[in-house]
């Protein structure tokens, strides 16, 4: 069976995707208020025409931008088979600190924006609230069924435990991002995770999830 030939991308389709890419680097490096959509047509080599014939405002593009990642992660967090088997969610969560260890870029941006989208009128307030909201319960679904499952069972409050983990993982990106060779982020998160009690088996750095759509792959 000879595999399918991917798609090659309309002109449209390239444009849009170097548009994600330019918003991604300035967002990540300035936040969202200091960028102008000038500022990203200029740097994506277009007119603020061309930009706006693409995408309608700043607040859609930026959106645009942090769901793409996103688009990616929740195709493996909500895989049916990831529901059944709570240890594969755990080791989906630690491959995706990996990937992010690769991706330097991404982990400015999520950073720079969230710490911005504190603010209720900032544009990613509610897609934030929403993301963390999404994660803690997927995260708490999981932590029950493992806690319960452990011999003995362990005693760990998993709601508790599921905020606790985002919120390494969130500082864990701050401090790498300050000091990358003194950080890593994926042995920080496997040790917090050993220190509970859970005994599975968590993917090496080689298993790690993939890195999914390239930078220069268009959204559809």
């Amino acid at each position: 069976m000879t595999e399918q030939t991917p798609r090659k991308l309309t002109k449209g389709e390239r444009t849009r995707a170097s548009i994600l890419d330019s918003a991604t680097e300035l967002f990540s490096k300035s936040g969202f208020h200091a960028v102008s959509l000038r500022d990203i047509a200029a740097h994506a080599g277009l007119t603020h025409a061309g930009l706006l014939h693409h995408f309608p405002g700043k607040e859609s593009l930026l959106i645009k931008v942090l769901g793409r990642r996103d688009r990616v992660d929740a195709r493996l967090l909500f895989e049916p088979e990831v529901g059944d088997h709570p240890e594969k969610l755990l080791g989906i969560i630690v491959g995706i600190v990996w990937r992010n260890m690769q991706t330097p870029g991404l982990v400015g941006l999520y950073v720079k924006i969230s710490g911005e989208a504190a603010d209720p009128e900032h544009p990613a307030h509610d897609y934030f609230v929403q993301r963390y909201r999404v994660l803690r319960e997927r995260l708490t679904q999981a932590l029950t069924a493992l806690f319960a499952q452990a011999e003995p069972p362990l005693a760990h409050d998993p709601a508790l435990v599921a905020s606790q983990l985002l919120g390494l993982m969130d500082g864990l990106q701050t401090q790498w991002l300050l000091e990358p060779e003194a950080v890593d982020m994926h042995a920080s998160v496997v040790a917090f995770l050993r220190q509970l009690g859970l005994t599975i088996d968590f993917p090496s750095p080689q298993d790690a999830v993939p890195s999914g759509d390239s930078p220069t792959r268009a959204d559809p």
